[in-house]
């Protein structure tokens, strides 16, 4: 018998891929007295828009209607339908895509390097490592990694707030206030 994770993620599958949208997770667990379905979306790795709000509404109502016509889950459930977040791993060679030109941490089993994601090669990952700088002085900027896919445990995406600040000097401040 299919598990009730494998059958929702079976049923909704093709009503988010027919939206340009990528299944990441499904979980079907209990709360209470009823069944809460959780759906984890995600962008293919080719689909340069965003996932806003707009795009998960449209996929929460076509996941809700694939599985009232279907019922793969037995009773009343609530649903719930989200994106990956900010920090989930980098699994998929589609989540490295996205995260080129981003700060990235990477484990690897002789170490961890900290940079800037700068290239997606057939096999692996460039990182270009930086090292934040202390007591006001600049970060250090290395030479470029190439890291195999093969030997990377974990990934994921880091907070990078160096980047903030005005993107041009159109007269605002660092606060982003005008002058």
């Amino acid at each position: 018998m299919v598990a009730p994770t494998q059958r929702v993620k079976d049923v909704i599958e093709p009503a988010v891929t027919a939206l340009g949208l990528v299944v990441e997770d499904v979980h079907v667990r209990r709360a209470g007295g009823r069944q809460v379905v959780e759906v984890s979306l995600g962008l293919a790795e080719d689909d340069e828009r965003e996932l806003d709000l707009d795009r998960v509404a449209d996929a929460t109502s076509a996941i809700s209607d694939a599985l009232d016509a279907s019922d793969p889950v037995a009773g009343e459930y609530t649903l719930e339908v989200g994106t990956r977040g900010a920090d989930a791993p980098l699994r998929e060679r589609r989540h490295y895509a996205r995260a080129v030109g981003r700060a990235v941490r990477v484990r690897t089993a002789s170490g961890t390097t900290t940079g800037r994601l700068q290239e997606l090669t057939d096999d692996g990952i460039v990182v270009v490592p930086v090292t934040p700088g202390v007591k006001g002085r600049p970060p250090k900027i290395g030479a470029p990694v190439t890291i195999p896919f093969g030997d990377v445990t974990e990934a994921r995406v880091e907070v990078d707030l160096a980047g903030l600040g005005p993107a041009d000097d159109d007269g605002a401040d660092d606060a982003g206030l005008e002058s």
